[in-house]
């Protein structure tokens, strides 16, 4: 049964969070209840890290499988002593360098931690946020704070209050709206429990700033099933996506936003309305044969990113019956958005020669 209540929605300023909304939310965290929050990267989702009960909570509030773990918050340092047990050297190093910001650990998870925040498995994921809110709500409520995504599972993650009402009002008890995401894509998770550190997911930290650190850092694509148990969250084919059917295409520019100039005119024959995540520049070539949401110029991947789950959810909302998306590269938060667009799609890519 999900999990139901009456939600209220809070403003709160992004920069500088007013006392009594982290008071409330912080009093409704230690009692077990739902928090939705923004952090740098998308909305959270909020419940004591603590307490398995209260991680259950967020399970069935997003209808999320008990095979797709969360990743808890912390606010300082002796939060990760708390929370994982036989810490490497390397993790130090990573944390030291990017924390707070957006990377996830995943560690050994240290004795008296309720398994649910991580499937049952013996591995818990954790990050320090960079967002004010954040930060201030988890220093109120003394605990650190599991949040995954604030966002019914397999939807766009949330990137601002009013998509955390489309997906959970009536299933989580308080919205701190602090105003769109800074980022839009979320946590970069690195494995640390193996022999070579591995990112699950890209993100918000791109593997060229995490090898300036550790050089032996690798990239792992993996794409599970919801029956398979994982130690990071974002491992899914099906993620992050809408309503509407997406097919992604990618290979050189032009040969795609022809392919795609061709699909429109299928789709459209069969009388059905299409959708298209488009670069500013592609705008022209495509603007009159479908639905076009401009994610940002070509070259600017920190826009197309803060956009993109946004676009989806814009597009669900126009009512198209299928969207066609095209890939922006692998370099840097390229293959954060490569990651992303795939699972959206469910892996329906199209490689055009």
């Amino acid at each position: 049964m999900a999990y139901s209540t009456e939600t209220r929605v809070f403003p709160i300023n992004p920069d500088n969070p007013e006392a009594e909304p982290i008071r409330i939310a912080a009093e409704l965290i230690r009692e077990g209840r739902l928090v939705a929050f923004p952090t740098e990267t998308v909305y959270g989702l909020g419940a004591n890290a603590l307490d398995a009960e209260a991680i259950d909570k967020i399970y069935r509030a997003k209808r999320r499988p008990a095979s797709d773990p969360v990743i808890a918050h912390i606010s300082d340092m002796a939060q990760l002593d708390q929370l994982a047990q036989n810490i490497p050297p390397k993790a130090y190093e990573l944390a030291n360098a990017f924390w707070p910001g957006a990377l996830t650990l995943v560690l050994q998870r240290a004795p008296g931690i309720p398994p649910n925040i991580a499937t049952g498995l013996s591995t818990v994921a954790i990050r320090m946020p960079a967002h004010p809110v954040a930060r201030a709500l988890i220093q109120a409520a003394g605990v650190p704070i599991a949040a995954p995504s604030a966002n019914t599972f397999t939807h766009p993650s949330a990137t601002t209050a009013e998509h955390v009402l489309t997906d959970l009002r009536d299933h989580v008890d308080l919205v701190l709206d602090g105003g769109p995401t800074h980022i839009g894509l979320e946590s970069t998770v690195v494995d640390m429990t193996g022999d070579i550190p591995s990112v699950l997911r890209p993100g918000g930290v791109v593997l060229d700033d995490l090898k300036t650190i550790i050089l032996d850092v690798e990239m792992i694509e993996r794409y599970t099933s919801e029956s398979e148990h994982t130690s990071a969250p974002g491992q899914m084919l099906k993620h992050y996506s809408p309503k509407a059917p997406v097919t992604l295409f990618t290979g050189p520019l032009y040969s795609v936003l022809i392919a795609m100039k061709e699909s429109c005119q299928m789709h459209k024959e069969r009388g059905q309305r299409v959708g298209l995540l488009l670069a500013e520049e592609d705008c022209h070539h495509l603007g009159e044969v479908g639905v076009v949401v401009s994610l940002g110029k070509r070259t600017d991947l920190r826009s197309i990113s803060h956009h993109l789950f946004a676009g989806l959810r814009e597009l669900d909302a126009q009512h198209v019956d299928v969207i066609l998306a095209r890939d922006f590269g692998r370099a840097g938060l390229g293959a954060a958005l490569w990651d992303r667009l795939v699972r959206a799609a469910e892996g329906n890519v199209i490689k055009v020669g």
